[in-house]
Parts: structure tokens; sequence; C-alpha cells
């Protein structure tokens, strides 16, 4: 990926300075002044499947009468397409709107791809919950990006094995060890759940619960802090319950996690909104027997949980229609039409709270057709998501938590080490970049 000569995150006075200057150097004038003096066409990089019948929702409503046209663009998602939308703005050439995934935002805001929109959205942080929206501002007073989907976490379990091993639900990671311990008692050859290393946004989001926070910013140096109280606690309880066996340490997402959750070898899993899908095609003949649980908690901590997964609406700062563009990001992320075709075409659980319980929500997910109330209970728990705070290099934390504590995992060895070695490759990899790191 390109990288400025010195990198920082701007803060709040300088995002909106960075705002104005991206402005001007892209000719913008007479195109975010207000009105347009002509049409406007506009090219949006998504992966979302079926966006562009959502977009011709657009085009033929809305977008007619502003005279805006938005032409999608299909891409790849995760770091494939923040290398090509950084190539593209290096060459002053990325499209007017891009897909980004949250954590992929400090990266491109870092690299000055993307527009503060701040001045062009008002109104629509009403739209979403305060631990969403901040994931789009960085901690600043900017806005670079409208929140679309999200991936509240939650808890997934097998109704009728816990009743047959008299287990209950638990509301509290103690009574989560405790569960499986139980579980392991009355039937040695299954496991509550396992402890996957190759997704690292699930362990991510259990920090973020927890109360991490792995990049901030002091004044113009980053702070990175991946090894913190909260994620070594994290890390500290699942490797315990990994070095007891008390569960499993198998990865996910392979044919025999996928026997292990038909088969009831194993009788839960830590996941988010977006599981009944994955459940559909891994579990199969389990449909009508899963229920879904908030989190469990941390004693003494407030009501909340992490986030897996979700990602955002932004405008480049290569765009010479900003206002445009954003008025289209608006609104494909908080009109109840676009919402519901969103979702309809999409299959994405949305970001915008008023979305969430209406449309294609009033009725549960089919694999959860016996749990009526699954998408009120959804939206009750999206309402506690935690802040988060992400860094410019998550790929290289992601890249060593997968290697580091896939070891771990495998070797039922030290997870505090895999902790600190995350930490200590991602701070080398800014200071690498240019990035300045407070010690």
């Amino acid at each position: 990926m390109p990288y400025t000569t010195r990198r920082r995150l701007v803060t709040s006075a300088v995002a909106l300075a960075l705002g104005a200057t991206a402005l001007t150097a892209c000719g913008t004038g007479s195109g975010d002044s207000g009105t347009e003096s002509g049409p406007v066409s506009l090219t949006y990089w998504t992966w979302t499947p079926g966006m562009d019948k959502v977009v011709d929702l657009w085009n033929k409503g809305p977008g007619r009468k502003d005279r805006i046209t938005v032409t999608v663009k299909k891409q790849a998602s995760g770091d494939t397409l923040v290398t090509k939308i950084l190539t593209a703005h290096k060459a002053g050439k990325a499209p007017d709107l891009v897909q980004a995934e949250y954590q992929a935002l400090p990266t491109l805001v870092s690299n000055d791809a993307l527009a503060d929109i701040s001045e062009d959205v008002d109104g629509a942080k009403d739209s979403f919950a305060d631990g969403v929206w901040q994931q789009t501002t960085l901690g600043t007073d900017a806005v670079y990006a409208v929140p679309q989907d999200i991936g509240p976490m939650m808890f997934y379990y097998r109704e009728d094995l816990f009743e047959k091993y008299g287990l209950s639900v638990p509301t509290t990671w103690d009574e989560f060890a405790q569960t499986a311990r139980a579980l392991k008692e009355a039937a040695p050859d299954k496991d509550l759940t396992t402890f996957s290393a190759n997704d690292s946004g699930l362990f991510a989001g259990l920090a973020q619960q927890a109360g991490a926070r792995w990049w901030t910013t002091s004044g113009d140096r980053w702070k990175v802090a991946i090894d913190d109280a909260a994620t070594r606690k994290v890390a500290k309880f699942w490797g315990g319950l990994v070095a007891e066996g008390a569960i499993d340490n198998q990865p996910m997402y392979t044919p025999s996690w996928n026997k292990a959750l038909n088969t009831g070898k194993q009788i839960a899993w830590v996941s988010a909104v977006w599981a009944p899908g994955t459940l559909t095609t891994a579990a199969p003949d389990t449909k009508g027997k899963w229920a879904m649980a908030p989190l469990p908690q941390w004693p003494g901590s407030e009501n909340r949980t992490g986030s897996w997964g979700g990602s955002s609406t932004a405008v480049t700062t290569d765009s010479g229609h900003r206002e445009a563009a954003a008025k289209f990001a608006a609104w494909l992320n908080t009109d109840r039409a676009a919402l519901n075709a969103l979702a309809k075409e999409s299959g994405i659980y949305p970001a915008a709270t008023n979305a969430q319980t209406s449309g294609a929500f009033l009725k549960p997910p089919a694999y959860f057709s016996h749990q009526a109330d699954f998408y009120t209970k959804a939206a009750d728990i999206a309402e506690t998501t935690a802040p988060s705070a992400w860094g410019p290099n998550v790929n290289v934390a992601y890249t060593t938590f997968k290697d580091a504590f896939g070891a771990a995992a495998k070797n039922k060895s030290d997870f505090g080490a895999a902790l600190r070695k995350m930490q200590a490759d991602t701070v080398a990899d800014m200071k690498k970049q240019g990035f300045e790191v407070a010690e």
C-alpha cells in the first residue's frame, strides 16, 4: 500500500482542515458549494451483492429528482479493495464512493483518501447507536463515512442439549467457563465451543466488549494498546479454557467444525447477528434447535457487546461532487425503502436502528423461526455496542494474531506471549511505515 512520508491520524481540528484542503486540491468548487449546475454522475465501489438493484431505487427516485446518478462497480472485499482504493487515489482517480469496513477507515483516512462529510450528513447520527457512529468518526469531530451494516456479537446455543445436560445459559464469562466444565463432566466427548485463531475479528470483538481500545491518538502520535489490561483478561480467559481442555482448540469454518456443530459435538457458538446464515450451511440438520442470547458479561462492567464485522459508505477526496455523494451515502443507509432493499437484496443487518425491527426483520430468520423475538432481541443487543478504536495497520495485527494465537491454541501454550507478539509486531510495522508512535 502507498504511504505518505510522515504518517499520523488527524485529530479533530486537523480533520476539518484536511477536508477543506482536499476539496481545494480536487478542484470541487461549485460541485460542493450547494446545488449542482448540471447532472451529476457518481461511481460507487462495493462488494455487497445486489447493490445494483438497491441503487436503482435511488436512480429512479431521489436521484432522478436531484439529477444525481450512481453507477455501481462490483469489487473484491477486504485488504484487496483497500489496496485498490489507495492505488487509485495515489493517481487521483479513486471513485466518488467506496464501501469500507470499519477497521479499514483509519488506513484510508491516514492516506488522505476519504473526505470529511460531517457538514453534508448533518442529522444522520441520530439513526445509529453511539458505538456504531463512533467508528466512522475515529474519535474526532469529522465524519468519514455513514454506517451501513453491523455485526453485534451474541451467544448461540443448542437449546435442546442445554436442557438435556442441565445447563443454564451463561450471563457472565465466569458462568460461561463453569458451563464448559459442567458439560465436559456430563459428556466428555462434547465441547461447549472452540477457540478459533483463524478469525481475528472474533477476538477483536471480545476485547472490544471487555473495554479494549487497541489504537488511540495522543496529539499527533498513535498509541497502540493491544496488550492492555482488558485484552490480557480476554486472552488469559480463553487461553486458560484451552489449556485445561474445557473447550476445543480447533479453527472454525472447516469441514470438521461444521460437522461438530451439525452433530452436536459442539453445542454453542460465540458469534454475531449474521450467524443464522452460517448455521444454515454449517449445521443444516439442527435447524430449529438453536437459540440466541446476549453475550456473557464481565462482572462489574456495563451491559455491552462487541462487534464482529460491518462496513460503511464513504466519500473519497478525489470526488468532484462530495455533497452529492454524501447525500447518496446518507440516503442509502437511512432511508427506509433503501434499507428494506438492502436487507432483501443484500442480506445485510442494517446499522440504522429504525430498520432493525421493521421490514425484513419483522420475522425471525428461518433457521430461528421458533424464536419470534430474535430481531427484537438483536436490536436491543446492538444498542449496547461498545466503542472501538481501529488503527492504520489492522491487517498486520490480524496476521500476527492468526500466526501467534494459532500456534498457542494448537500447542495449548501461553496466550499472553502471543498477545505481546501481536503488540510488538503492530508497533514495529507502524514505525517502519513512518507513523509516530507514543511509547
